[in-house]
Protein backbone atom coordinates (compact mmCIF):
# COMPACT_ATOMS: atom_id res chain seq x y z
CA UNK A 1 0.00 0.00 0.00
CA UNK A 2 2.87 2.09 0.98
CA UNK A 3 4.75 2.02 -2.05
CA UNK A 4 1.62 2.15 -4.03
CA UNK A 5 0.64 5.53 -2.54
CA UNK A 6 4.35 6.83 -3.08
CA UNK A 7 3.89 5.77 -7.10
CA UNK A 8 1.04 7.98 -7.03
CA UNK A 9 2.38 10.40 -5.48
CA UNK A 10 5.48 10.49 -7.83
CA UNK A 11 2.64 9.94 -11.32
CA UNK A 12 1.05 13.35 -9.54
CA UNK A 13 4.60 15.11 -9.30
CA UNK A 14 5.28 14.70 -13.01
CA UNK A 15 1.94 15.82 -13.78
CA UNK A 16 1.99 19.16 -11.94
CA UNK A 17 5.33 19.18 -13.76
CA UNK A 18 4.02 19.36 -16.90
CA UNK A 19 0.96 21.76 -16.29
CA UNK A 20 3.78 23.88 -14.86
CA UNK A 21 5.95 23.93 -17.93
CA UNK A 22 2.70 24.58 -20.50
CA UNK A 23 2.00 27.80 -18.26
CA UNK A 24 5.15 29.06 -18.43
CA UNK A 25 5.57 28.67 -21.93
CA UNK A 26 1.46 29.35 -23.37
CA UNK A 27 2.63 32.75 -23.85
CA UNK A 28 4.62 32.06 -26.56
CA UNK A 29 3.26 29.32 -27.79
CA UNK A 30 0.01 31.64 -28.17
CA UNK A 31 1.78 34.37 -29.82
CA UNK A 32 2.93 31.85 -32.37
CA UNK A 33 -0.06 30.06 -32.61
CA UNK A 34 -2.79 32.79 -32.91
CA UNK A 35 -0.75 35.71 -34.93
CA UNK A 36 -0.84 38.16 -31.67
CA UNK A 37 1.84 40.70 -31.56
CA UNK A 38 4.67 40.74 -29.44
CA UNK A 39 8.05 42.34 -29.41
CA UNK A 40 11.09 40.16 -30.95
CA UNK A 41 12.27 37.40 -28.26
CA UNK A 42 14.75 34.84 -29.13
CA UNK A 43 12.67 32.54 -27.44
CA UNK A 44 9.84 32.48 -30.23
CA UNK A 45 11.24 29.94 -32.76
CA UNK A 46 11.22 29.95 -36.51
CA UNK A 47 8.87 27.47 -38.40
CA UNK A 48 12.39 25.63 -39.35
CA UNK A 49 13.35 25.53 -35.82
CA UNK A 50 10.76 24.13 -34.49
CA UNK A 51 10.27 21.16 -37.17
CA UNK A 52 14.43 20.43 -36.31
CA UNK A 53 13.19 20.14 -32.71
CA UNK A 54 10.24 18.31 -33.14
CA UNK A 55 12.02 15.84 -35.23
CA UNK A 56 15.31 15.58 -33.18
CA UNK A 57 13.41 14.91 -30.08
CA UNK A 58 11.21 11.96 -31.81
CA UNK A 59 13.95 10.51 -33.25
CA UNK A 60 15.91 10.80 -29.55
CA UNK A 61 13.54 9.32 -27.34
CA UNK A 62 14.45 5.83 -27.64
CA UNK A 63 18.13 6.43 -27.53
CA UNK A 64 17.47 8.37 -24.69
CA UNK A 65 15.32 5.73 -22.73
CA UNK A 66 18.08 2.96 -23.53
CA UNK A 67 21.38 5.16 -22.62
CA UNK A 68 19.66 6.42 -19.30
CA UNK A 69 18.35 3.29 -18.50
CA UNK A 70 21.99 1.69 -19.07
CA UNK A 71 23.90 4.25 -17.02
CA UNK A 72 21.59 5.92 -14.71
CA UNK A 73 20.61 2.04 -13.38
CA UNK A 74 21.64 -1.44 -13.17
CA UNK A 75 19.21 -2.79 -15.20
CA UNK A 76 20.10 -3.73 -18.72
CA UNK A 77 17.11 -5.54 -19.58
CA UNK A 78 15.28 -4.29 -22.95
CA UNK A 79 11.61 -3.26 -22.10
CA UNK A 80 8.52 -4.39 -24.16
CA UNK A 81 7.55 -1.11 -25.22
CA UNK A 82 9.17 2.54 -24.82
CA UNK A 83 6.48 3.28 -23.31
CA UNK A 84 7.24 0.82 -20.44
CA UNK A 85 10.30 3.27 -19.73
CA UNK A 86 8.18 5.35 -17.56
CA UNK A 87 8.37 3.17 -14.93
CA UNK A 88 12.14 2.98 -15.23
CA UNK A 89 14.87 5.73 -14.30
CA UNK A 90 14.72 7.38 -17.22
CA UNK A 91 10.16 7.88 -16.72
CA UNK A 92 11.06 11.33 -16.20
CA UNK A 93 12.90 11.92 -19.12
CA UNK A 94 10.00 10.00 -21.07
CA UNK A 95 7.71 12.46 -19.60
CA UNK A 96 9.94 15.41 -20.65
CA UNK A 97 10.68 15.01 -24.08
CA UNK A 98 7.03 13.75 -24.70
CA UNK A 99 5.25 16.73 -23.36
CA UNK A 100 8.69 18.74 -25.19
CA UNK A 101 6.79 17.51 -28.16
CA UNK A 102 3.44 18.41 -27.08
CA UNK A 103 4.55 22.14 -26.76
CA UNK A 104 6.23 22.37 -30.07
CA UNK A 105 3.17 21.07 -31.53
CA UNK A 106 1.16 23.16 -29.87
CA UNK A 107 3.32 25.80 -31.16
CA UNK A 108 3.45 24.94 -34.76
CA UNK A 109 1.33 27.66 -36.28
CA UNK A 110 1.10 25.85 -40.09
CA UNK A 111 0.61 28.30 -42.98
CA UNK A 112 -2.89 30.76 -42.76
CA UNK A 113 -5.77 30.00 -43.93
CA UNK A 114 -4.47 25.75 -44.03
CA UNK A 115 -5.15 22.45 -41.67
CA UNK A 116 -2.15 22.41 -40.53
CA UNK A 117 -2.60 23.71 -37.15
CA UNK A 118 -5.87 21.04 -36.11
CA UNK A 119 -3.34 18.24 -37.25
CA UNK A 120 -0.61 19.53 -35.43
CA UNK A 121 -3.10 20.53 -31.86
CA UNK A 122 -4.33 16.63 -32.41
CA UNK A 123 -0.55 14.94 -32.59
CA UNK A 124 0.50 17.37 -29.61
CA UNK A 125 -2.91 16.45 -27.57
CA UNK A 126 -2.23 12.68 -28.40
CA UNK A 127 1.59 13.06 -27.02
CA UNK A 128 0.49 14.82 -24.00
CA UNK A 129 -1.98 11.66 -23.58
CA UNK A 130 0.89 9.43 -23.69
CA UNK A 131 2.68 11.05 -20.96
CA UNK A 132 0.11 11.40 -18.48
CA UNK A 133 -2.37 7.77 -19.05
CA UNK A 134 1.03 5.59 -18.47
CA UNK A 135 0.35 1.71 -19.84
CA UNK A 136 0.40 -0.86 -17.07
CA UNK A 137 3.31 -2.03 -15.67
CA UNK A 138 3.77 -5.72 -17.20
CA UNK A 139 6.80 -5.62 -18.89
CA UNK A 140 8.92 -8.81 -19.40
CA UNK A 141 12.21 -8.24 -17.75
CA UNK A 142 10.79 -5.11 -16.17
CA UNK A 143 13.13 -2.46 -14.79
CA UNK A 144 10.85 -0.69 -13.11
CA UNK A 145 11.13 1.98 -10.26
CA UNK A 146 7.88 2.49 -9.62
CA UNK A 147 4.32 0.73 -9.60
CA UNK A 148 1.23 1.62 -10.71
CA UNK A 149 -2.08 -0.35 -10.17
CA UNK A 150 -2.82 -2.07 -13.19
CA UNK A 151 -6.06 -0.28 -15.10
CA UNK A 152 -7.26 -1.26 -17.72
CA UNK A 153 -9.08 2.67 -19.05
CA UNK A 154 -5.65 4.24 -18.54
CA UNK A 155 -4.35 1.53 -20.21
CA UNK A 156 -6.66 1.78 -23.27
CA UNK A 157 -6.35 5.47 -23.20
CA UNK A 158 -2.60 5.62 -23.64
CA UNK A 159 -2.40 2.84 -26.98
CA UNK A 160 -5.23 4.37 -28.36
CA UNK A 161 -3.77 7.71 -27.73
CA UNK A 162 -0.35 6.26 -28.69
CA UNK A 163 -2.22 5.00 -32.27
CA UNK A 164 -3.75 8.44 -33.11
CA UNK A 165 -0.56 10.59 -32.67
CA UNK A 166 1.32 7.95 -35.02
CA UNK A 167 -1.86 8.03 -37.86
CA UNK A 168 -1.70 11.78 -37.40
CA UNK A 169 2.27 12.11 -38.06
CA UNK A 170 1.81 10.04 -40.84
CA UNK A 171 -0.82 11.96 -42.52
CA UNK A 172 1.28 15.08 -41.70
CA UNK A 173 4.32 14.14 -43.30
CA UNK A 174 2.15 12.30 -46.69
CA UNK A 175 -0.23 14.83 -47.03
CA UNK A 176 0.67 17.89 -45.60
CA UNK A 177 4.38 17.90 -45.92
CA UNK A 178 3.52 17.22 -49.67
CA UNK A 179 2.26 20.53 -50.60
CA UNK A 180 3.35 23.10 -52.38
CA UNK A 181 1.91 26.91 -53.50
CA UNK A 182 4.63 27.23 -56.74
CA UNK A 183 5.59 24.56 -59.05
CA UNK A 184 7.44 22.15 -57.49
CA UNK A 185 11.34 22.07 -57.69
CA UNK A 186 13.35 18.69 -58.24
CA UNK A 187 14.52 18.93 -54.87
CA UNK A 188 10.78 19.52 -53.77
CA UNK A 189 10.02 16.49 -55.80
CA UNK A 190 12.40 14.42 -53.89
CA UNK A 191 11.35 15.71 -50.78
CA UNK A 192 8.07 14.70 -51.64
CA UNK A 193 8.94 11.25 -51.64
CA UNK A 194 10.66 10.71 -48.94
CA UNK A 195 7.40 12.37 -47.03
CA UNK A 196 5.27 9.41 -48.29
CA UNK A 197 7.87 6.82 -47.44
CA UNK A 198 7.71 7.89 -43.78
CA UNK A 199 5.22 8.19 -43.73
CA UNK A 200 4.32 4.68 -44.89
CA UNK A 201 6.92 3.07 -43.01
CA UNK A 202 4.80 4.51 -39.81
CA UNK A 203 1.57 3.11 -41.30
CA UNK A 204 3.26 -0.10 -41.37
CA UNK A 205 4.89 -0.05 -37.47
CA UNK A 206 1.16 1.08 -36.56
CA UNK A 207 0.40 -2.35 -38.65
CA UNK A 208 2.72 -4.53 -37.55
CA UNK A 209 2.15 -3.12 -33.61
CA UNK A 210 -1.24 -4.10 -33.74
CA UNK A 211 -0.58 -7.66 -35.65
CA UNK A 212 1.67 -8.42 -32.93
CA UNK A 213 -0.59 -7.51 -30.14
CA UNK A 214 -3.31 -10.04 -31.47
CA UNK A 215 -0.61 -12.65 -31.96
CA UNK A 216 0.47 -11.78 -28.08
CA UNK A 217 0.65 -15.68 -27.32
CA UNK A 218 4.01 -15.95 -29.16
CA UNK A 219 6.88 -16.10 -27.56
CA UNK A 220 9.10 -17.03 -30.06
CA UNK A 221 8.41 -13.30 -31.06
CA UNK A 222 8.33 -11.66 -27.86
CA UNK A 223 11.40 -12.03 -26.63
CA UNK A 224 12.69 -9.61 -29.53
CA UNK A 225 11.02 -6.67 -28.55
CA UNK A 226 9.58 -6.53 -31.68
CA UNK A 227 7.18 -3.67 -30.92
CA UNK A 228 9.90 -1.62 -29.21
CA UNK A 229 12.15 -1.60 -32.50
CA UNK A 230 8.63 -0.77 -34.66
CA UNK A 231 7.89 2.30 -31.97
CA UNK A 232 11.52 3.58 -32.90
CA UNK A 233 11.21 3.02 -36.45
CA UNK A 234 8.19 5.01 -36.34
CA UNK A 235 9.85 7.12 -34.82
CA UNK A 236 12.49 7.63 -36.86
CA UNK A 237 10.47 8.22 -39.80
CA UNK A 238 9.03 10.62 -37.79
CA UNK A 239 11.67 12.20 -37.04
CA UNK A 240 13.08 12.34 -40.55
CA UNK A 241 9.93 14.00 -42.59
CA UNK A 242 10.26 16.82 -39.76
CA UNK A 243 14.23 17.04 -40.34
CA UNK A 244 13.92 17.50 -43.69
CA UNK A 245 10.67 19.94 -43.18
CA UNK A 246 12.67 22.02 -40.99
CA UNK A 247 15.83 22.69 -44.07
CA UNK A 248 18.41 20.48 -42.30
CA UNK A 249 18.87 18.59 -45.64
CA UNK A 250 17.61 18.22 -49.38
CA UNK A 251 16.32 21.75 -49.37
CA UNK A 252 16.17 24.35 -52.13
CA UNK A 253 19.10 27.12 -52.26
CA UNK A 254 17.55 30.32 -51.12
Amino acid sequence: MEKETASLVLTKIRAYAVFKELNQTAYFSTVLIWGMQAPPDPRILSFSALRKAVGWLGISLPLAMLAGSYVFSDCRHLQDTISHYYYTVTGDLFVGILCAVALFLFAYPGYPGDSDRWWTTAAGFFALCIALFPTNDNSADSCALIHLPDNNLRRSIHYISAESFFLILAGISMFLFTRSSAQPTPKKLKRNRLYRICGMIILLCVLLIALHGWWHGEEGWSQYKPVFWLEWLALLAFGTSWLVKGKLVMHDEE
